[in-house]
C-alpha cells in the first residue's frame, strides 16, 4: 500500500501566516522554512528592482 502512496502527486507545500503549527512534522516545518526563505529572497529582489527604478526616475526628473 505504501507504493501506491508514492505514485500520487505530492501536494504543493503552502503556508498560511499565523496557521497552527502543532500538527506539522519536523520535515514539514523544515520545508516551510525553506519555502518562506525563498519567498523572502524573491520579495527582496523585487523591492531592490523597484527602488532602482524609482531612484532612476527621481534622478532623471531632478535635473
Amino acid at each position: 500500500m505504501a507504493m501506491e502512496d508514492d505514485d500520487r502527486p505530492r501536494k504543493k507545500v503552502t503556508h498560511e501566516i499565523g496557521q497552527d503549527l502543532s500538527l506539522l512534522s519536523v520535515e514539514e516545518l523544515t520545508e516551510r522554512v525553506a519555502l518562506l526563505k525563498t519567498e523572502i529572497g524573491r520579495l527582496e529582489e523585487a523591492a531592490t528592482k523597484k527602488r532602482a527604478s524609482r531612484d532612476a526616475a527621481n534622478s532623471f526628473f531632478k535635473t
